[in-house]
């Protein structure tokens, strides 16, 4: 039985997976010889179930793969567990054959929520779309954006000089936003990063820690002259003049770990690798 973990916002009860996993887990690979290879064994010992009724997906890859796999089962909350054979592998499970199942029955899970964009562009059309890591804000120009930041409608900061700036789920706080010098934010903190790229004016600005409830409004200035593109994971929206961001708590999407190497424990020995 998953155990799910519970308390602060971030985790919660998850679809309890059936004692029986033999013919109801979906293997779904990258595109790799490696992952692809991995996926034929494991169909064949232990079936290989339709994503639409399978228990549980084993997703064969890397973090980019995950966040395929997540985006692709939005708003059925399908368990993943990831087994890495990519490079980084943050959000993935270490890869052996071994137990399978065993591992399966005793996995710990972690819930996200992802963010939900809205972008208003220049011919006057919203676009909505989700974002697992983060929403990010990209000059696409040589010009600097100029960019103002409201929080839930106040006024937080009238101008920002820069190539950009992005919000981040804690899940993605050590993605993108880490490499953008942002904090990393545990799992049950309820806290959302806001952290600019490259910020010119005001140049110490470093960003700000908002509550997981908080709408931010990013506004383009001078947008004819500073054209700005908004991204949502996989999701571009060109020459936006508004952007707002908040976390959509009616989605959930679980990942599943081993007990020794979850999500959680991850994030917080991140901040102390050197």
């Amino acid at each position: 039985m998953t155990a799910a973990l519970l308390g602060s916002a971030g985790f919660g009860e998850t679809p309890e997976l059936p004692a029986d996993l033999r013919g109801r887990i979906a293997f779904l690979a990258a595109p790799t010889d490696v992952a692809e290879s991995a996926r034929v064994r494991f169909a064949a010992l232990f079936g290989d179930a339709p994503p639409e009724t399978a228990a549980v997906v084993v997703a064969l890859g890397g973090d980019g793969f995950m966040l395929e796999v997540q985006h692709r089962f939005l708003g059925r909350n399908l368990p993943v567990y990831g087994m890495n054979c990519g490079s980084v592998g943050f959000l993935m499970n270490a890869f052996h054959e071994e137990d399978l199942l065993a591992r399966l029955a005793v996995t710990q899970s972690a819930v996200l929520h992802p963010l939900r964009m809205r972008a208003l562009g220049a011919d006057g059309a919203l676009r909505e779309a989700l974002a697992i890591n983060d929403v990010n804000l990209l000059r696409e120009t040589r010009q600097a954006a100029k960019i103002r930041i409201l929080v839930d409608g106040k006024e937080r900061l009238p101008e920002l000089i820069c190539d950009g700036i992005l919000v981040s789920t804690p899940a993605g706080s050590t993605a993108y936003n880490l490499s953008a010098h942002g904090p990393i934010v545990p799992l049950s903190a309820n806290l959302l990063p806001m952290t600019p790229i490259s910020a010119f004016r005001p140049r110490r600005w470093r960003g700000a820690l908002l509550p997981s409830e908080a709408l931010v409004t990013f506004q383009i200035l001078e947008p004819g002259k500073r054209p700005v593109a908004a991204v949502a994971d996989y999701v571009e929206v060109r020459d936006v003049r508004s952007v707002e961001v908040r976390e959509d708590r009616n989605v959930r999407l679980t990942l599943l770990f081993d007990p020794d190497h979850g999500l959680s424990e991850r994030i917080i020995a991140e901040q102390f690798t050197v």
